[in-house]
């Protein structure tokens, strides 16, 4: 198993409101990762699309999830927080979505920072999709993150 492969498990066991909402974390890199949410009647809204809240939680996911593939070697020495969110809904959403995250400075960057700071602050850009590719989200989280302790 991969050290993004445990920290996959990992999000998946200790976020209980992403599991609640249904996300599946596809899979996290260096900095990226992608998260998918299956429409169902628990995620719909009042006009038969994906709930906003839903969608909000599936991009703040994968954005959890490229910070956890960025800063992957000290993960378990780090407290990070969502420190705010910027969302724009761009189109009505409906069935399976998918969500790609990416951080806004490489990994590599992030970790000599927090190295030498003791703690880092930066955003993940995160664009949500339909099954048809069409962009129906478009997001920012601003992520705080310090060493532990």
């Amino acid at each position: 198993m991969t050290p993004y492969d445990m920290i996959k498990h990992h999000m998946e066991k200790t976020i209980p409101f992403a599991a609640h909402v249904g996300i599946e974390l596809i899979e996290i890199g260096d900095g990226v990762a992608t998260a998918a949410l299956d429409q169902r009647t628990e995620t719909s809204n009042h006009i038969a699309s994906q709930h906003a809240g839903a969608m909000f939680t599936l991009g703040e996911a994968a954005s959890g999830g490229a910070l956890g593939g960025a800063l992957a070697p000290v993960l378990l020495e780090v407290r990070p927080v969502a420190a705010g969110a910027q969302i724009k809904y761009v189109k009505i959403a409906k069935g399976r979505l998918t969500a790609t995250a990416r951080t806004s400075v490489p990994g590599s960057e992030l970790l000599a920072t927090l190295k030498d700071v003791g703690k880092v602050a930066f955003a993940v850009d995160v664009d949500i999709r339909d099954a048809e590719g069409d962009t129906v989200v478009s997001m920012t989280v601003d992520w705080h993150v310090k060493k532990a302790g």
